[in-house]
C-alpha cells in the first residue's frame, strides 16, 4: 500500500481538527467539530477531556473516510494541540480526574500571586522563561492536586498521570502504552528548564509537583510512539508533536533568525526566532522552545494576547450582533472608522506585554452615535493593536525594527483585520496560500520524521503567499489611533 498522505491532529481551543496533506503540502481533507466550553464559576474555564479526545478521534475517521483512503495509506500522524491546557487522568482506569484547566483560566490567580511575593518570580523566569501567571500549567495542576477528591490517594498509589492536550492524546492513541510530552510543550509548564531540558526539581518543589506524574520529554523530531491495532484500525507512527503555535511558526516556515508570525485564532500568539541562543525577554514577553531537531535546539520570543477571535465569538453568542463570525467583516466595514470606541477585551486579564490577571474588559469613546458597526469594528481592530502592543516590544528586545509580519489563523481571512494590521504597524502583513499552518507545521514535523520529506528545501518550495496586505493608512493617522488605544487599556489596567 502506498502512504501517500500525512494526517494532522489539530486539537484547539474551540474545536478539534483533522486535515490530511499530501507531499505538496495541499489540503486533501479537513473534518472539525467544536465541543462545549465549559465556564463553572467567573474566570474558570474547562473542558471536557474525553469529549476532547472523542472528537478528536471522529474528525480523523471522518477526514480519512471523506478522501476515501484506508488508514493504512497514512505514512504518519502529527499533533498540534492547544498548549498550557492540564489534564491528570488515572493511568489504571485510563480516565480524567477532572476537566481540562484550560490556559485562559484564572482561579490560580491568586497562587501566582503568593509565589511573586515570596520572590519565586525571577527564578522561574530565569529557568523557564516564562511570567509566573495562571496561564501555564503548574498552578492548574496544583489546583487539582489540592482540591478534587481522589486526587491524593491515586497519586500515592502511583496511579496519576499529568498532561498537556497532546499527552492525553497520545495516551489514548498508544492505548496507554505512552506517556509522553515533546519539548515545545513541556517548556510552557513552569516545570521545564529550557537551558537544561529537563523537568526543574528546584521548579516541582516550589510549586509542590511531584515527579512521577510527568511525561518523558522527547524532541521534535523523534517518534511519539504507534497508534494501536485498535485505533483507526492501523498501527501509525505519530512521527510529529508540537504545541499549536510552534507548528504554526514552522508551518510558515519561520526557520531563520528574526522571521515574526502571528496566528490569529481564538487569542493571538506572536513569535520571532531567535535562533540558538537563549535570550530572555526585558520586556515582557516570554521565552520558549521553538523547537528541537536532533541535538539542537531553536528558540522564540512570543507574546500571547488571550483574546484575538474569542471577542468575535463573544459579539456573536453574548450579544447576539452578528449571527455568524464571519460577519464581522462585513458589519465592521459599514462605518469608515471606530469613531473613537475602542474595544479592550481582557476577558481573562491581560496578556503580553502587561500580564495583568486583574484587567477587565472595557469599551471607551461611547456617545449617543455609536452603533453596533463601531463596536463590531472596534472589537475587530482590538485584535491588531494588541497585537501592535507585542510587535513593539519584540522590537526592543531584538534591538531592530521588524519588517515583515506572515499571518495565519482563523481570523487571518479576515481581510479588513489584515489590512487594518498593515496599516497600524506600517509593514507588509503576508498571508500564506494555506491558512491551516498549524496543521502544516506538525505535518511537516511528521513527514520530514519518517522521511515523507526530504529536508526543509523541499518544503521551501510549498510556502507562497495568497495576498501580500501593504499599508495604505497614513502614518501619522496611524500614531493617533494608537494614542487612542493606549489611553483606552491604561484604564483596564
Amino acid at each position: 500500500m502506498n502512504k501517500e498522505y500525512i494526517l494532522s491532529l489539530d486539537q484547539g481551543t474551540t474545536s478539534s481538527r483533522a486535515i490530511i496533506f499530501n507531499r505538496k503540502g495541499e489540503i486533501c481533507a479537513i473534518a472539525q467539530k467544536e465541543f462545549e466550553q465549559i465556564f463553572p464559576n467567573h474566570g474558570w474555564v474547562e473542558h471536557d477531556p474525553i469529549e476532547i479526545w472523542s472528537t478528536q478521534l471522529s474528525v480523523a475517521s471522518e477526514a480519512i473516510a471523506k478522501l476515501g483512503i484506508q488508514a493504512d495509506e497514512i505514512a504518519g500522524i502529527g499533533i498540534a494541540n492547544q498548549r498550557e491546557t492540564t489534564i491528570l487522568w488515572n493511568k489504571k482506569t485510563g480516565l480524567p480526574i477532572h476537566n481540562a484547566i484550560v490556559w485562559q483560566d484564572h482561579r490560580t490567580s491568586h497562587m501566582c500571586d503568593t509565589l511573586k511575593q515570596a520572590g519565586f518570580a525571577t527564578i522561574i523566569k530565569n529557568k523557564t522563561g516564562l511570567e509566573l501567571d495562571a496561564y501555564f500549567s503548574a498552578t492548574k495542576i496544583k489546583w487539582i492536586l489540592e482540591n478534587v477528591r481522589g486526587a491524593r490517594k491515586a497519586l500515592r498509589n502511583g496511579e496519576l498521570a499529568f498532561g498537556t492536550v497532546d499527552s492525553w492524546l497520545i495516551w489514548n492513541l498508544t492505548e496507554g502504552k505512552k506517556h509522553v510530552t515533546d519539548v515545545t510543550n513541556a517548556s510552557r509548564t513552569l516545570l521545564f528548564n529550557i537551558k537544561t531540558l529537563e523537568w526543574d526539581k528546584e521548579l516541582l518543589d516550589i510549586f509542590e509537583i511531584p515527579a512521577s506524574i510527568l511525561p518523558d520529554v522527547i524532541s521534535n523530531s523523534e517518534i511519539a510512539g504507534y497508534t494501536s491495532g485498535n485505533i483507526l484500525s492501523s498501527k501509525i507512527p505519530i512521527s510529529g508533536v508540537a504545541g499549536d503555535q510552534q507548528a504554526a511558526m514552522f508551518g510558515q516556515l519561520c526557520i531563520n533568525k528574526g522571521m515574526v508570525k502571528n496566528t490569529y485564532g481564538t487569542g493571538c500568539f506572536l513569535m520571532v526566532n531567535i535562533g540558538d541562543k537563549l535570550v530572555l525577554s526585558e520586556n515582557k514577553l516570554i521565552t520558549t522552545i521553538a523547537w528541537q531537531f536532533d541535538n539542537k535546539i531553536t528558540y522564540a520570543l512570543e507574546g500571547s494576547v488571550f483574546v484575538a477571535g474569542a471577542v468575535v465569538q463573544w459579539l456573536r453568542d453574548k450579544l447576539g450582533v452578528i449571527k455568524r463570525s464571519s460577519d464581522i467583516e462585513l458589519a465592521a466595514a459599514k462605518v469608515k472608522s471606530n469613531a473613537g470606541v475602542y474595544f479592550i477585551p481582557a476577558f481573562t486579564g491581560l496578556g503580553a506585554p502587561y500580564w495583568n490577571q486583574n484587567a477587565k474588559g472595557i469599551i471607551t469613546g461611547l456617545t449617543r452615535d455609536t452603533s453596533v458597526e463601531h463596536i463590531a469594528r472596534a472589537a475587530l481592530e482590538s485584535i491588531a493593536y494588541q497585537s501592535y502592543d507585542v510587535i513593539k516590544a519584540m522590537e526592543m528586545d531584538i534591538g531592530h525594527k521588524i519588517n515583515n509580519l506572515r499571518a495565519d489563523g482563523g481570523a487571518s481571512a479576515n481581510g479588513l483585520l489584515m489590512q487594518f494590521q498593515s496599516g497600524i504597524l506600517q509593514i507588509p502583513v503576508e498571508r500564506p496560500a494555506i491558512l491551516e499552518t498549524t496543521a502544516l507545521g506538525v505535518a511537516y514535523m511528521a513527514g520530514l520524521n519518517i522521511g515523507y520529506w526530504s529536508g526543509i528545501d523541499e518544503l521551501k518550495v510549498n510556502w507562497q503567499a495568497s495576498k501580500i496586505f501593504k499599508p495604505e493608512m497614513r502614518k501619522a493617522h496611524a500614531t493617533n489611533l494608537i494614542n487612542g488605544w493606549k489611553k483606552a487599556i491604561s484604564k483596564a489596567l
